[in-house]
This record gives structure tokens, sequence and C-alpha cells, in this order.
């Protein structure tokens, strides 16, 4: 028996990098997968490369109330349940000192990163706790348990899911719904790069060598083992995990 045989999952940013290698694999151990983002046309290319009648898609902007409604309705009229929610969308945002920070930048990443969090749990919860549990993973980050310099609204925004997993929760409580964040390390994706472009415009090399000297496994991860953490939480394996903290790090939260 496959550890998601016959469970549905919703993948909030699944066009690429942890979203898609997650999505590969909840496949591969049996789910039903919908992939949700903002570029239909990307999100199209990415159930392609899952390559199975298990993977769907739809479009959705994580920070509107609205379309996430639709996007758990949407899951749930296709497969008739929701099983496992994994919260994974985000954006970096640019890369300024807190004083140069723009406004408007800070605002959207926490409309992305924070709010579409909370949206989903909003409206994933009752649909899970009417059907007596699940699982919602969220995409913190290594930012989410330590301050970086240049990144205050991605810092602030993966430091707030973890409050909004605590408190979701207590009011979870014995429904059965089970809540965790993962907080990975730099992992080898399209945000890391622009990152490393941002902190240092032409340099990006540089930024790499640098962050990879404050993990002591000697490097970035992969987000294929994101997504293995994320399996885990979101099998019948991880039952009695519930307000956790999991970190994908190369122990760089322990420095």
């Amino acid at each position: 028996m496959k550890r998601l045989d016959n469970k549905i999952a919703l993948i909030t940013g699944g066009a690429g990098g942890i979203g898609l290698a997650t999505a590969k694999l909840f496949v591969a151990e049996g789910a039903k997968v919908v992939l949700a983002d903002l570029d239909e046309k990307a999100l199209k290319a990415a159930v392609a490369e899952v390559g199975s009648d298990a993977a769907s898609h739809v479009a959705c902007d994580v920070s509107q109330e609205d379309q996430v409604r639709h996007m758990v309705a949407t899951a749930v009229q296709r497969h008739g349940r929701l099983d496992v929610v994994f919260a994974n969308a985000g954006t970096e945002g640019t890369i300024k000192p807190l004083v140069d920070y723009p406004v408007e930048a800070f605002d959207r990443v926490l409309a992305v990163n924070l709010r579409g969090v909370f949206l989903s749990l909003k409206h994933a919860m009752p649909v899970m706790q009417k059907q007596g549990g699940g699982s919602i993973v969220i995409t913190s980050s290594i930012a989410g348990l330590k301050g970086f310099a240049g990144l205050s609204a991605y810092v602030a925004s993966k430091h707030g899911v973890v409050g909004l997993m605590r408190s979701a929760v207590l009011e979870a409580g014995n429904s059965g719904v089970r809540i965790n964040t993962i907080h990975p390390s730099p992992i080898e994706t399209r945000m890391m790069r622009s990152i490393e472009e941002g902190a240092a415009p032409g340099a990006a090399a540089a930024v790499k060598a640098q962050f990879e000297t404050m993990i002591p496994a000697g490097r970035y991860g992969l987000s294929e083992e994101v997504a293995r953490t994320a399996l885990f939480l979101a099998s019948d394996e991880s039952v009695f995990c519930t307000g956790g903290r999991y970190s994908v790090d190369g122990g760089m939260s322990a420095g």
C-alpha cells in the first residue's frame, strides 16, 4: 500500500520548485493532486510534467479570498473530499534594508505569504473538520526561525505563518485536523536565484557561497528533500504530529 493511497491533496505554488516536486511525490505515493498557482500556462506545464491523470490544476491568487474559496471548492467538487493542503505559495519580495523597503512590496509579500496561508486555513479547515480530519502543511522557511538582513518582509511573513499555525492547531482541537510548518534552508529553486542576485547584483555566486558557509551540511537543499518531509506530514504516519515546526535545513537552524 502506498503512503497516500486514496488521499486528495491541494498544493499551492504548485507550478514549480518545491510545489512541483511535492506533487510528483504525492502522485507516486497514490494521491490525487490539484495544483494551484497564478500562471495557468505554467500550471498546465506542471501537470504535464507530473504526467498522470491523478494531477489537475486550478489558477489561483492565494491573496484573494474569492479565488481561494473557489480553489478549495474546485478540489472538493472534483474529488469529493480534501485530505491534504500543502500551503506552499510564496514570494521573496525585494532585497533592501528595512528603512528603504517599499511599502507596496512589503504589502505584496505579506499578502501572498501570510494572508495566503490564512485564507487557505480559513477555507480548508471547515471542509476537513466536517469530513473528520486532514493534514495542512505550511511552507515557512529558515527565515521563519531566524532573521536575515534585507529580507524584512519575507522574514516577517514566514514568522507570521508559525503564529497562524499555532492558533489554528488550538482551534482545530480534537477534530482530526493537523497543522504543521516546514522550514527549509536555501533550496535550489528560482526563488533563491532571485534572492542571490538581489542581494548582490552581478555577484550571485558569491552570495550563494556565503549562504553555504552558514549550512553545516555545506550545500543548498533540494526540492525533493522538502517534498519528503511534506509527504511524512501528509501521511497517516504523522497522525499524532500537529503544531510542529519541521526543519529541512542541513543544520542551519542549529547555529
